[in-house]
């Protein structure tokens, strides 16, 4: 497993104010939409392209265009929808699925209560969203869904991470035989006792909607 944690300006910046506990819901949706966008930059570097045909005003030329089958993003129910458009804006000829997981605030672990995917995800490149890298539990399951179903290169992209996490999702996703990546905008320092990073951002379901899930 890979982990890249973006290093820019405006990564930090975007980072620093959805932080910030004064910033409202409208505020924190648009930052973080942005943010990834800026995430999803980095993330799909590697993402599979094949040599296209086209004419320009002036000469025939090859360009790249996205390979067949084409990539599926996969936001993690809930707080990963406020990820999507972000990463939609980036790649809007992409296929898209939903993957909802509940961690057991006991257990810390990760269960499955819906999905809309293909069955078969043979030869796809995932992109799986959900903000926080905290345990690990609910992407490793994420993951481990993705690739039982054939899935054959998966990229996390998340707001925030914690060392334990990665560790953890590390331990995890061991034996699969498929490159992992995680791309964040940040490592912070730890969990707390209540499975928070800290310093973190606090809930992020809960920032960009608002509620309490």
């Amino acid at each position: 497993m890979r982990t890249h944690v973006v290093d820019h300006p405006l990564v930090h910046h975007k980072l620093t104010v959805l932080r910030d506990e004064r910033t409202d819901s409208p505020t924190f949706r648009s930052l973080a939409d942005e943010l990834v966008t800026l995430l999803a930059y980095e993330a799909t570097r590697d993402v599979r392209v094949e040599p296209v045909e086209v004419t320009t005003p002036v000469a025939p030329v090859t360009g790249v265009g996205l390979a067949t089958p084409k990539p599926l993003v996969v936001p993690i129910l809930r707080a990963g929808l406020g990820m999507l458009d972000g990463m939609m804006r980036l790649l809007p000829t992409a296929e898209v699925g939903f993957l909802g997981m509940v961690r057991n605030e006991e257990t810390l672990e990760a269960s499955t209560y819906a999905e809309r995917l293909p069955d078969d995800l043979s030869g796809r490149q995932c992109y799986v969203l959900d903000p926080m890298l905290a345990t690990g539990g609910t992407l490793a399951a994420a993951i481990r869904f993705l690739t039982d179903r054939g899935a054959d290169d998966i990229t996390c992209i998340c707001l925030l991470a914690a060392p334990e996490g990665c560790a953890n999702l590390e331990a995890g996703v061991a034996g699969l035989d498929v490159p992992i990546t995680v791309v964040t905008a940040a490592l912070d320092e730890r969990l707390n006792e209540k499975g928070y990073i800290v310093p973190g951002l606090g809930d992020a379901g809960d920032r960009l909607y608002g509620i309490a899930g």
